[in-house]
C-alpha cells in the first residue's frame, strides 16, 4: 500500500528533482554570458564535420538543431548527473533562477474550464499598471486564442512572456464583457524568500526556496526585520530548496558563524582548492538556530546546513537531504547555447563530501528518493544505511556523516497518511486548486476582513459548507471524499485554509497557515523549548 500511495507522487517529485538538477550547485563564472571559447576558431571536431555532412548530403530533410541537441545530451549523459547541455532557446529561462528575475508582465495564472484565469497580479508590475486584476479571464494573447482544452500552460506562459520593453495585447473577459489591455513587458522579480515572520514573541521563521543573486539581500532584510521584533531563536526552512549560487549560501552562513572559520571548500581534478571562510561579524551568531531539511534539500542548501552542523552552530531537523556535492560552472558556446559543467566537489568544514554515488547511472541516481521511501528510510531513521567509514565528529561531540546527504540531528518521518489515492488524485489533477480559487472569488468580501496571515490563521475556520462544496466538486472527477478518514479530512481542510491564504497573501500567507500544523516545524519548536 505504501508503494502505491507514493507512486502517485513520483511524477511531481522527480520533475522537481530533475529541474533542480539543472540548477543547484552553481558557482557563478565570469564568462556566463557566453563569450568565451576554449577552442581555436579553425579547429573542427569530427562531430561538427558529421553534422555538416548530414546537413549537405543526407537523403531526407532533418532538423539539424535537434540532432545537435541530442548529440550534446548524449555527451553530457556520459558524465555526472548534474552536468547538462542547455540549448540556446532555453538559456535565458535557465538563467532566471540565477539572476532572480525574468522578463514578463507579472501575473500568475491557472487553467481550468478551458480558460486562463488570473490568480495574482504582481503589485506595481506591468500587468498591474495596465489594469489587470485577479479573476480576469484571458481569452487571447495578441491574436492567438488561448481558450483550449489542449493548449499546455507552458506554451501560454511563453506567449505572455517576451523581451523587456515589448508590448503584448491581452483580450480579457471581465464582468461579462470583453476588454483589451496593452501591457509593456518588464523585469519581474523571482523572490528566493517564501516567508519570514515571528512564530511567537521570540522565535522567527524564514523559508528560502533557492539561492539566486538576490537571496542574501532578501535574507538580510527579513532577518533584520525579525530582529527588530524581538528575535531570539530562528527556524531556517530549507526543505525543497534545490540550491543555487554557492556564494549566496556562504554569505548567509557567515551571518551565523563567528571568527574566520571555514564554511566550505571546493576542489577538483582541474580545479584548485578554494576555501570560503567567515569574513565578518555575523548578525545572528548566538541565538538558537534550527535548520529544516528534507530529501529535496540539495547542494547550496546542503553547504549551508552542513557547515552549521559541522561547526555545532545549528540543530538540523527533518529527513536526510538529497546528497549533491558537485559544483557546476556555466560556459557559453558560440551558437548561444551553454554547458553547465561539473568542475569541482564541495566539502564541509570537517572535510565531508555529501555527494551520493552515481556510478550506476542517472536513472538509478534520480530514483534514490523513491528507494529511500521503499526501504522505510523516510519512516524510520533505523532504516538509513550510511557508510561507517565516513563518520566524522564535531568539536561538540556530534557524529555527522559523509557520502549521502546531510543526516538530521532530529529525525521527523514523512506523514504517509497524506497520500491516499483519492486525495493525491484531487491534488494532482488540479481540481483542488480550482475549487479553492472559486471559493476564494465567491467569498472575497468576507475574507478581506482578515488583514494579516496571522489574523486569518487564528480566525478562519474551514466551514462544513466549504468542505461539502469540495466534496461535490470532486465528484465531477469521480473522486469520493465523503468516505475518507477523519484525520485525512482534517488535513484537507487545513490545506484549504493554507491555499486561501496563498491567494490572499502569496507564499507568506501559505506558510504561516500551513506551518501551524506542520510536524517538522512543531518538532523544531520543541527543540527550541528544551
Amino acid at each position: 500500500m505504501r508503494n502505491k500511495k507514493w507512486q502517485v507522487w513520483l511524477p511531481l517529485v522527480f520533475s522537481l528533482v530533475m529541474i533542480a538538477g539543472m540548477f543547484f550547485g552553481f558557482r557563478l563564472h565570469q564568462q556566463t554570458g557566453g563569450k568565451r571559447s576554449f577552442f581555436a576558431r579553425e579547429q573542427r571536431s569530427s562531430l561538427q564535420e558529421a553534422i555538416d555532412l548530414i546537413r549537405s548530403k543526407y537523403v531526407d530533410k532533418v532538423r539539424i538543431d535537434s540532432l545537435q541537441d541530442n548529440a550534446m545530451d548524449g555527451l553530457m549523459n556520459q558524465l555526472d548527473p548534474h552536468s547538462v547541455y542547455i540549448p540556446n532557446r532555453e538559456v535565458a529561462e535557465a538563467n532566471e533562477d540565477i539572476t532572480g528575475n525574468f522578463q514578463g508582465i507579472g501575473v500568475e495564472f491557472n487553467i481550468f474550464s478551458d480558460t486562463v484565469n488570473v490568480l495574482y497580479v504582481v503589485p506595481g508590475g506591468p500587468a498591474d499598471k495596465a489594469g489587470l486584476q485577479i479573476g480576469d479571464r484571458i481569452t487571447k494573447v495578441d491574436d492567438s486564442s488561448v481558450v483550449s482544452k489542449t493548449l499546455p500552460s507552458d506554451e501560454i506562459r511563453h506567449m505572455i512572456r517576451g523581451a523587456g520593453g515589448s508590448r503584448v495585447k491581452l483580450t480579457v473577459f471581465r464582468n461579462n464583457t470583453i476588454q483589451y489591455f496593452y501591457v509593456t513587458r518588464g523585469t519581474i522579480p523571482l523572490p528566493s524568500l517564501d516567508a519570514a515572520y515571528m512564530i511567537d514573541g521570540s522565535t522567527g521563521y524564514i523559508r528560502l526556496n533557492k539561492f539566486s543573486e538576490t537571496t542574501y539581500r532578501e535574507f538580510m532584510r527579513a532577518l533584520e526585520d525579525l530582529q527588530a521584533k524581538g528575535l531570539k531563536s530562528l527556524v531556517l526552512d530549507l526543505r525543497g530548496n534545490g540550491g543555487g549560487l554557492v556564494n549566496q549560501a556562504v554569505y548567509i552562513a557567515d551571518e551565523f558563524i563567528a571568527g574566520n572559520q571555514l564554511i566550505v571548500y571546493t576542489e577538483g581534478s582541474n580545479s584548485e582548492k578554494r576555501e570560503y571562510r567567515a569574513e565578518k561579524e555575523g548578525s545572528f551568531e548566538k541565538g538558537k538556530l534550527l535548520v529544516l531539511v528534507d530529501e529535496l534539500t540539495a547542494s547550496a542548501s546542503e553547504i549551508l546546513a552542513g557547515a552549521l552542523q559541522d561547526l555545532d552552530r545549528a540543530t538540523i531537523v527533518g529527513r536526510r537531504s538529497f546528497g549533491k556535492g558537485l559544483v557546476q560552472e556555466q560556459y557559453g558556446l558560440s551558437d548561444g547555447s551553454a554547458i553547465r559543467l561539473t568542475v569541482a566537489r564541495y566539502f564541509t568544514p570537517l572535510g565531508r563530501s555529501i555527494q551520493r554515488p552515481y556510478d550506476k547511472g542517472k536513472k538509478v541516481y534520480m530514483e534514490d528518493v523513491l528507494e529511500r521511501y521503499n526501504n522505510g528510510e523516510m519512516i524510520s531513521p533505523d532504516s538509513i544505511h550510511l557508510s561507517k567509514e565516513k563518520v566524522y565528529n564535531t568539536k561538540g561531540g556530534r557524529k555527522v556523516y559523509g557520502g549521502g546527504g546531510i543526516m538530521p540531528d532530529v529525525f521527523v518521518p514523512i506523514d504517509t497518511s497524506l497520500y491516499t489515492q483519492s486525495i493525491t488524485k484531487l491534488y494532482l489533477d488540479g481540481r483542488f486548486n480550482n475549487y479553492v480559487y472559486l471559493y476564494y472569488m465567491d467569498h472575497r468580501n468576507e475574507l478581506s476582513a482578515f488583514k494579516t496571515p496571522a489574523e486569518f490563521a487564528r480566525g478562519f475556520v474551514s466551514t462544513d459548507a466549504a468542505w461539502q462544496g469540495l466534496v461535490d466538486y470532486a465528484k465531477k472527477d469521480s473522486v469520493n471524499l465523503s468516505v475518507i478518514p477523519a484525520h485525512d479530512k482534517q488535513e484537507v481542510q487545513n490545506r484549504i485554509r493554507a491555499y486561501i491564504a496563498r491567494l490572499r497573501w502569496r507564499t507568506e500567507g501559505f506558510y504561516q497557515v500551513s506551518n501551524s500544523t506542520d510536524k517538522v516545524v512543531r518538532k523544531a519548536l520543541e527543540e527550541i523549548a528544551k
